[in-house]
């Protein structure tokens, strides 16, 4: 039996009897080469890593897809040569607790990739990630607005981001 669900639209409900399950959102990332290595490094960097499926086009085949989490966001990988390459314009921001985990994340990222600005880098494959304090909030949004203001200045100069060259 369908459960159906009820769908908002504008400010309509409509309800729909075909649907068994709510939509889900994932992020598609599309790797060039090397898709297994890829899931390798995330699973090694990141610890919260889970692969819900793989899949290959035939026995003793290299990955083609896989679904799976970082930190609980979803995403499905596929690898095939001749699709475009990754850039800045999408970035996947991690927030990290304090500066420790910045910096091992910053340098397992860009170890084999490449260093950005205010906190962006890239890693191997040209996925870029943000690495972020969340304790930056803090000196961001500072009370003071002379202070904040020179914390967004500190921010616009640095690569990694270093907790200890803002004001407080």
């Amino acid at each position: 039996m369908a459960l159906g669900h009820v769908i908002a639209i504008g400010s309509r409900l409509s309800y729909d009897p075909n649907m068994t399950q709510p939509s889900a959102l994932k992020t598609f990332l599309w790797f060039q080469n090397d898709l297994e290595e890829a899931l390798a490094f995330y699973r090694e960097t990141f610890k919260d890593v889970v692969v819900r499926e793989e899949n290959r086009m035939g026995e003793g085949a290299p990955l083609f897809t896989a679904d799976f989490t970082i930190f609980g966001h979803e995403f499905i990988g596929m690898c095939i040569e001749g699709g475009p390459a990754f850039n800045s314009a999408i970035s996947l921001s991690i927030q990290c607790d304090g500066q420790e985990e910045t910096d091992r994340l910053w340098a397992a990222i860009r170890k084999e990739g490449a260093e950005g600005q205010c906190g962006w880098c890239t890693d191997k494959w040209g996925v870029s990630w943000q690495i972020t304090p969340m304790q930056m909030r803090d000196f961001l949004g500072h009370e003071d607005p002379e202070k904040a203001q020179k914390n967004w200045e500190s921010l616009r100069s640095m690569g990694k981001i270093q907790l200890s060259e803002f004001v407080s």
